[in-house]
């Protein structure tokens, strides 16, 4: 057996992730490098832009989000659900700015059948038309309505963890660590691919990273695509006065989904534009795989459209995609 086959499987406990991600830093950015070049192409990382089509107004209370209507001491322009034709139109922006994949968010609780779900299906439908992969985050859902996103083409659902089991309660009251589990079950049984990771520097310990990465790295498959994410304070959030993770600790994060997940596509998300580039070129030595492009992520702050020219100019020459010369606004 390979030393990447050692890592494909799918009975993970929390100590041996544990372990994973608490070793040498060069020795495991080493060996998920040569896992992350059995399972990929090493110059393939995917760029995906990220849309908000629904706005603020979030009924749930994580703590994170500056989306939530509990925190109103948030300076936070709510936007109604974008029709269909805006969105297509910043889709095929994307496309020309060298995106593969286009990724919608809307601040629901849940779906919800009616015109907003039927305009959502819509948007999906368009984007696929363009030639993109479509993935979307709704909030929870029900099997009917995951039958009806993979009918119109859906790429991937995103729902993330956040964070592992015991931690969960101290970030999120009015959705249950079960509640999105079951979301998850949906969208596998409509045969949508499955976008699920979490966010580091809520105030989790170690061991709750190691928690999130185990309930993932024990679906069977695994996820096709981990975000791995860096709080952004937000000012008027619960979590505002919270210091920035360690850049480091993102390295080990990534290097760590890439051992226990090696076929996923690990996403540098949120938190990208608080790295320099030398820590975000050892997350793609580490095992990311894909960035989200433009200004904005949903509402918070990305790196820039000239820094990303940048990045990759400094890496060298990629898997071949467009360059980027334009983000859409979000």
């Amino acid at each position: 057996m390979s030393v990447a086959d050692g890592f494909k499987r799918h009975d993970w406990s929390v100590d041996e992730i544990l372990a994973l991600y608490e070793a040498p830093l060069l020795d495991l950015v080493g060996r998920a490098n040569a896992v992350h070049r059995a399972h990929h192409d090493a110059c393939d990382v995917q760029k995906a832009s990220l849309l908000s089509v629904k706005t603020g107004g979030c009924p749930e209370d994580c703590a994170y989000c500056p989306q939530s209507a509990h925190h109103r001491e948030v300076d936070l322009t709510r936007q109604g659900l974008m029709a269909p034709a805006e969105v297509l139109g910043l889709a095929a922006r994307a496309k020309v700015a060298g995106a593969t994949r286009f990724c919608m968010g809307a601040a629901w609780r849940e779906v919800r059948d009616g015109p907003a779900f039927d305009a959502v299906l819509a948007m999906v439908e368009g984007v696929r038309h363009l030639g993109m992969e479509a993935c979307v985050t709704l909030g929870m859902l029900k099997p009917h309505q995951a039958a009806r996103l993979a009918g119109a083409g859906l790429t991937a659902y995103n729902h993330n963890l956040d964070t592992g089991p015991d931690f969960y309660g101290s970030i999120v009251s009015t959705r249950t660590y079960a509640d999105r589990l079951d979301t998850l079950a949906q969208v596998r049984a409509a045969g949508i691919e499955l976008c699920s990771g979490g966010i580091i520097g809520m105030g989790e310990t170690t061991r709750d990273r190691a928690a999130m990465l185990q309930v993932l790295a024990c679906f069977e498959p695994h996820p096709e695509s981990v975000p791995i994410n860096a709080l952004v304070p937000v000012e008027g959030t619960p979590l505002a006065r919270r210091s920035r993770v360690d850049p480091l600790d993102l390295v080990r994060m990534v290097a760590t989904a890439r051992l226990v997940m090696p076929e996923a596509r690990v996403r540098l998300s949120a938190g990208r534009s608080g790295l320099g580039r030398e820590a975000q070129i050892l997350c793609f030595l580490a095992g990311a795989n894909s960035i989200f492009f433009g200004d904005t992520l949903l509402t918070t702050p990305n790196a820039g459209i000239g820094e990303d020219e940048a990045l990759f100019a400094a890496i060298g020459p990629l898997a071949p995609t467009a360059s980027i010369v334009a983000a859409p606004p979000a």
